[in-house]
C-alpha cells in the first residue's frame, strides 16, 4: 500500500475541495492518504510518504500564498529529486502562470511528476473534481 500525503493551503476552500478530491482519488486506488494543511508539513515529513500532491492557489501577481505555503514548500524542495508529486490549485486572474512556474522549479529540483497538473478558475466544478480525483489516482 502506498501513503500518499496531499498538501495544501486554502483561503476561500476552492483549493480545499480539490484537495479532498485528490485524497479520494488516491484512497479509491488502495493509497493510505494523509490530507495535511500546509502548516502542519515540512520536509521532515516528506521521507514518509512514497508521493506528495501539492495544492496552492495563486496569489498576488500569480505566485504561490507567501505566509505559509511557500515557506513551507521551500523547506520541502531539497527533498523532491526522484520523489513522485503532482500539483494543483486555483486561481481567479490570470492565465495560470503560477503553475507554470511552480511546475518548471519542480522539475529544475528533479521532482517525478506522476501526471498533469490540475488548475481551475474559481471553485472547482464536477470536471476539475474528477481531474483531481484522476491526480490522486496516478500518485497511487
Amino acid at each position: 500500500m502506498s501513503k500518499v500525503a496531499v498538501v495544501y493551503w486554502s483561503g476561500t476552500g476552492n483549493t480545499a475541495a480539490m484537495a479532498s478530491a485528490v485524497a479520494e482519488g488516491a484512497q479509491e486506488k488502495g493509497a493510505e492518504v494523509s490530507l495535511i494543511f500546509c502548516s502542519e508539513f515540512d520536509a521532515g515529513r516528506m521521507d514518509a510518504f512514497d508521493a506528495v500532491a501539492f495544492g496552492c492557489p495563486s496569489m498576488g501577481s500569480e505566485q504561490l500564498e507567501e505566509g505559509d505555503f511557500e515557506p513551507m514548500f521551500t523547506t520541502c524542495e531539497g527533498r523532491l529529486t526522484g520523489k513522485k508529486i503532482a500539483l494543483f490549485g486555483s486561481y481567479g486572474w490570470g492565465d495560470g502562470e503560477w503553475m507554470r512556474s511552480w511546475e518548471d522549479m519542480c522539475r529544475s529540483d528533479g521532482a517525478v511528476f506522476a501526471c498533469n497538473s490540475v488548475i481551475c478558475r474559481e471553485a472547482p466544478d464536477e470536471n476539475a473534481l474528477s481531474d483531481c480525483k484522476a491526480l490522486g489516482a496516478a500518485l497511487t
